[in-house]
């Protein structure tokens, strides 16, 4: 039987809920193994991020609705609320078909962001955020939070487009990643699928998964 999700915080100050369940920790096993194809990898961040949309939407708003069953008169129900998925790109494209298989009215932005490995800093390069964004339940997608700021970047980038209500989903996260938009978002709900040890020197994820964006792809940094 599946576990509930879980929402105990391991890093103080953070609205963080890391998922507890079988299915996810089956997924990252497949996902952290060097040896796993690309093909095989896309499939799997799409399939973990469903997995996460699912949980990452249990307290979506719901309007009820009269409808008729084939026998009677009955209450059925719709979603209230505008749902954007915005992906960080490039990896978070393939977490995009996870959110919208159970979502399949929500709306897709496009926000590019790479970090530069130097500074570690995020670059700005692409923006395409759909209209009526201040309205919706904006859901940010980055299959890693490493340090935080690409994560804090596009929050901020749509913040100054109008958006308010946000939930950060990822596959694998930082605490530094986590605290950082803790500090700077706080209003702003993180959810997981497993919380790692913590960055290398060179700010990449350990134990991690490697570079997603490259694994999903088939291309190399």
């Amino acid at each position: 039987m599946a576990e509930p999700a879980s929402n105990a915080n391991p890093v103080s100050g953070a609205d963080l809920t890391v998922i507890n369940h079988p299915l996810l920790k089956r997924d990252l096993t497949v996902l952290r193994r060097a040896g796993t194809p690309h093909g095989d990898f896309r499939k799997k961040v799409s399939d973990a991020a469903a997995i996460l949309a699912y949980e990452a939407l249990r307290d979506i708003a719901l309007d009820e609705v009269p409808i008729e069953t084939p026998l009677e008169a009955t209450t059925g129900y719709r979603v209230a609320e505008e749902v954007i998925v915005v992906p960080i790109m490039r990896a978070g494209l393939g977490m995009v078909d996870g959110f919208v298989r159970y979502i399949p009215e929500a709306r897709v932005g496009h926000l590019g962001l790479q970090r530069d490995e130097e500074t570690k800093r995020p670059i700005d390069y692409y923006s395409n955020i759909p209209n009526g964004i201040e309205n919706a339940h904006v859901f940010v997608v980055d299959p890693m939070l490493a340090t935080g700021g690409s994560a804090t970047a596009a929050i901020q980038h749509l913040k100054e487009h109008g958006a308010q209500r946000f939930t950060f989903a990822c596959l694998v996260a930082a605490p530094e990643g986590i605290q950082r938009i803790a500090r700077l978002h706080d209003d702003v709900r993180i959810v997981a699928a497993t919380l790692d040890r913590g960055l290398d020197a060179n700010a990449f994820i350990r134990p991690g998964l490697g570079d997603a964006g490259d694994r999903i792809f088939g291309t190399t940094g």
